[in-house]
């Protein structure tokens, strides 16, 4: 039971694809068969009924041509002006539509094509963008407007159709209204003027609107209409886990290639597709080993190729040197259960076609060959060879047979040869191989007439005397044939492998770089470098600054700059995370093309490659290096985004253990004192004379003591904001060690009056550079330091010289710090634990002690255990005077 019950629940598939267009707004098509049905009259109709019971409802554009009932039911609605160009009647707005955001939006005319200066050069393009903002939007479409119906329409009515809409725009449609009327009554409806004006509708009479033309077009429309009803009810079975009708499964595999037989055989293999509901692949093979087709060919494939996409096929494209077998490996791998190709002329007996070979093995696999007759077949390259290479080509073979005949004239007057032909093969070969086919072929014609003219009896004629000799032309032309097309495929292969070396190593160059490459900055820089150098065009990067804001980061070669219309694009690839500019759906005037830099979810920047339209659109080997640049360059970009982040955690970590400590010092060498202050002043006020003189007195030293600890704190705070903020300036003068360290004692027996304190100065001391009263300092705070932690035990104070240093060395007897803490107690608020259960300072005395030696030019550092395993040194060492600029 649970079983079943796990077999039919709902497709995850289907029911993602619901609540992704549950995030869009909807797509409501009205699908007509020719103009005049009522299209646009069927849906303000209904668009007014909406609005009556509230919806809000907006008319960004309704073609009425003319029509007074028409013009009526748009009155009554809210319509959006149009924008002012180059067309007397204006274009759609549609930055004041996404601005109004209506509920339903009527957009008329899918099918029409934008003035040049818009955002888009197709209006179901704009109608996208309004879908993807939430808006719902209705519009309007006849059927020969659908793009691989297109062909056939114009071959039904014998007018060519210009504007076009992609297959997948129809089949995304959230709903498809078929709006029908039978063929007489629409010639009615055109004689009585209700469609076009009288002397436009007598020309219609006669051309489109033929009871003949007008059925078909009705058939065409009721097919495509009952196809969306259909994937409609798929979708629902599979959305619900319901068992019902469910579509076959098939799946297409068309095979196109250069030819312009392509281009038919990929509109009838969308019309079979959409017939059988199926979903489709285009193939596109070439061949390791043969040269490459001319430009035109190229060019006319990938036109094909991204026609395929318009009508919703998947794209494949595969280098295998045997096409049937990659065709039906491809086939079986992908679950292909038919394979469409196309025939275009009827090959020699000698030679299997394509179609033939695929019939015979394809088994259980069906094969529709398509036949093309009239079709040109693919047009190859014509190598134009310039001066030198001609020289190669014509003085090669001379040269090489010269050669051969002195050397066998040579070798003949010494020894008589009896193969002396095998020597021409050698000519023919090298020919072959180092000038190519043509080379090899006057190669062997050279080599038969100088080995007819010198070598076969009668010698200087050129007769054959025996009929042996005929054979040896047919074995010089069959190896210059062989070698030719070696040479030709091995000339081909080192070619193609120079060039993907040459792309492995630009990849490998450009890797080693993006690693080498610290921080956004310099990433960026290497990213518009590279991209110009392997590209050969300008190249610009942008990213997102502080402010979010899309910016001109920076730009190879550097004075490239961009206008506000290739802003608006770039701003467009990095919002939509597809491609903009130069000849997409968005902004194709621009003369840059923009593509985001991703990795993963995110989008990390925008790259603009300049192009040029006498160049065309980017060539397939092109995208592929601009492809595995910008993977590259988002892992790099990611890294140094990571990086940062990473700095920017450590600075806040950083940030919220200082504030800690601040808090926690504040707190607790703030209230303390303040707590035994408050305490002294209150006994005092309240008992007044009352209290023993003595008594009165301690608590009278306490305030004082207590009062001067809250000065040494807010004084210790006052001298590291200094430090850090750089006010401290230290003098550099000539200083008496000695009595330094005597005025530093004397305050440190004032503040802790049981402190022992050892003065060791060393003979002839000689006077060190620094600042009399920092360093007065430094010691206070050492002594004090030592006082908390090593309680009354002695502390020893040394001085001596130490090459161009003088040294100062202050010793406790104290418990002495693990190695692990010999730098970290310099950091600000770092405290131990406390000694001898006194209590710990505020963990800044020795911040600030190296804070003003670093002032003074010298250094201090900290040593443990000092004696005997016990106790802490630290050692502050200050330039000798005379030798600081040394």
């Amino acid at each position: 039971m649970d079983r079943l019950d796990d077999e039919r629940r709902p497709d995850p598939a289907a029911l993602l694809q619901l609540a992704a267009r549950e995030r869009r707004g909807k797509l409501t098509i009205f699908l007509g068969m020719a103009p005049g049905v009522g299209k646009t009259y069927a849906m303000l109709e209904r668009a007014n009924a909406l609005a009556a019971n509230g919806t809000d409802v907006v008319v960004g554009l309704a073609e009425t041509h003319g029509r007074n009932e028409t013009a009526v039911l748009a009155e009554g609605l809210e319509t959006l002006p149009r924008v002012e160009g180059a067309r007397p009647y204006g274009e759609f707005d549609l930055d004041a539509a996404l601005l109004r955001r209506p509920q339903l939006l009527i957009v008329d005319e899918l099918a029409h094509t934008n003035s040049p200066s818009a955002r888009h050069p197709k209006r179901y393009q704009d109608i996208a963008e309004l879908i993807d903002a939430g808006i719902d939007v209705w519009t309007a479409l006849n059927i020969q407007h659908v793009e691989s119906l297109s062909e056939l329409v114009g071959h039904i009515t014998g007018i060519p159709v210009r504007e076009t809409v992609p297959d997948v725009v129809l089949k995304k449609a959230d709903e498809v209204v078929l709006v029908d009327l039978p063929p007489a009554e629409l010639i009615e409806r055109l004689k009585a003027g209700k469609v076009y004006l009288p002397d436009n509708a007598e020309r219609a009479l006669d051309g489109f609107f033929k009871p003949a033309t007008l059925t078909a077009l009705r058939e065409l429309s009721l097919r495509r209409a009952a196809d969306r009803v259909d994937d409609q009810m798929v979708d629902f079975l599979r959305q619900g886990a319901i068992e019902g009708p469910w579509a076959t499964g098939e799946r297409l595999l068309v095979c196109v290639g250069y030819d312009d037989m392509s281009e038919r055989l990929i509109r009838d293999a969308s019309r079979l597709a959409s017939g059988l509901n199926a979903r489709w692949t285009v193939l596109s093979l070439s061949h390791p080993h043969r040269l490459a087709p001319h430009q035109e060919a190229i060019d006319r494939l990938e036109a094909t190729l991204r026609q395929a996409e318009r009508f919703g096929a998947e794209i494949r494209r595969e280098t295998a040197s045997d096409y049937v077998k990659a065709i039906l490996r491809l086939a079986r791998r992908g679950n292909f259960t038919q394979i469409v190709i196309g025939q275009n002329r009827k090959n020699a007996f000698w030679r299997r076609s394509l179609p033939d070979a695929l019939l015979r093995q394809a088994g259980e696999i069906g094969v529709h060959v398509v036949s093309g007759q009239g079709a040109r077949a693919p047009v190859r390259a014509v190598r134009r060879r310039t001066l030198p290479e001609w020289t190669l080509t014509l003085g090669l073979p001379v040269l090489a047979v010269s050669a051969t005949t002195l050397l066998g004239l040579g070798l003949s007057a010494i020894i008589a040869l009896q193969n002396l032909s095998m020597m021409y093969l050698a000519a023919v070969l090298l020919s072959a191989m180092l000038a190519g086919r043509f080379s090899a072929l006057l190669a062997s014609l050279l080599s038969f007439l100088a080995y007819n003219f010198f070598f076969i009896d009668p010698t200087g004629r050129l007769t054959i005397a025996q009929p042996e000799e005929v054979l040896s032309l047919a074995i010089f032309v069959a190896v210059a044939l062989v070698s030719g097309q070696l040479a030709a495929r091995l000339r081909l292969s080192m070619d193609r492998t120079s060039q993907r070396a040459r792309q492995a190593q630009a990849l490998l160059d450009f890797a080693r770089k993006m690693s080498a490459a610290f921080g956004q900055d310099q990433v960026l820089d290497t990213m518009a470098s590279h991209l110009h150098g392997a590209l050969g065009r300008p190249a610009v990067v942008l990213a997102s600054d502080d402010g979010g804001e899309l910016t001109l980061m920076t730009a190879w070669p550097p004075d490239q700059n961009l206008n506000d219309a290739a802003m608006t694009a770039a701003r467009w690839a990095l919002e939509k995370r597809e491609a903009a500019g130069f000849l997409t759906g968005t902004l194709p005037q621009v003369s840059y093309l923009f593509l985001p830099v991703q990795s993963g979810q995110r989008v990390l920047g925008v790259v603009g490659l300049g192009m040029r339209h006498e160049d065309g659109p980017v060539s397939d080997a092109e995208q592929r290096t601009i492809n595995a640049l910008l993977e590259q360059s988002a892992i790099a970009l990611d890294r140094a985004r990571l990086t940062q982040d990473s700095t920017r955690a450590s600075v806040t970590r950083e940030s919220a253990k200082v504030q800690s400590a601040l808090l926690s010092s504040l707190s607790h060498d703030l209230r303390t004192p303040l707590a035994s202050i408050t305490g002294a002043v209150t006994s005092l006020r309240e008992l007044g004379d009352r209290m023993p003189a003595a008594a009165r007195a301690d608590l009278l030293a306490s305030i004082e003591e207590e009062a001067g600890r809250l000065n040494r704190f807010v004084t210790n705070l006052f001298e590291m904001t200094r430090i850090e903020a750089g006010i401290v300036r230290a003098k550099r003068d000539p200083l008496d060690v000695a009595m330094v360290i005597k005025a530093a004692v004397n305050r440190a027996l004032r503040l802790h009056p049981h402190l022992q304190v050892d003065v060791s100065v060393a003979d002839r001391m000689p006077l060190a550079t620094g600042d009399q009263v920092m360093l007065e300092q430094v010691l206070f705070n050492l002594l004090d330091n030592a006082r908390k932690y090593a309680g009354d035990a002695p502390v020893t104070i040394y001085a001596r010289r130490e090459g161009s240093d003088v040294s100062i060395a202050v010793t406790d007897q104290g418990k002495g710090i693990p190695e692990g803490d010999l730098e970290r107690i310099f950091e600000k608020f770092y405290r131990r634990a406390e000694g001898d259960g006194r209590q710990a300072g505020t963990g800044l005395g020795l911040a600030i002690a190296r804070g003003l030696v670093a002032a003074m030019g010298g250094t201090i550092k900290a040593e443990s255990p000092a004696l005997r395993r016990r106790g802490t040194r630290f050692i502050i060492r200050l330039p000798r005077a005379g030798e600081e600029s040394a």
